[in-house]
């Protein structure tokens, strides 16, 4: 069985932390589009599996990102989770 991919999202205080953290773990190309639409694609398809997805300090996040940031980011998370069989998101 292949190793898991662990992407660790920390000190999350807007979305342009959440794009750079997910760049650079994952090597993302330069290109990548840095918006939650671009995300979801490259989680749904571009990055291989299993992949492990934890978010530490989720709750201390939510004030800075505010509820509609935090539920649209944690919504396409949770989506790629649904889609995906290996790919897990972990909420620390």
């Amino acid at each position: 069985m292949t190793e898991p991919t662990h992407v660790v999202l920390q000190q999350i205080r807007n979305l342009n932390d959440v794009y750079d953290q997910f760049a650079r773990q994952l090597e993302l190309p330069a290109d990548f589009g840095r918006n939650l639409d671009a995300l979801h694609d490259v989680l749904s398809g571009s990055v291989a599996g299993p992949v492990v997805i934890t978010w530490r300090g989720c709750l201390q996040s939510l004030p800075l990102l505010g509820q509609d940031q935090f539920d649209n980011l944690l919504g396409v998370l949770n989506e790629v989770a649904g889609e995906r069989s290996d790919l897990e998101v972990r909420l620390a």
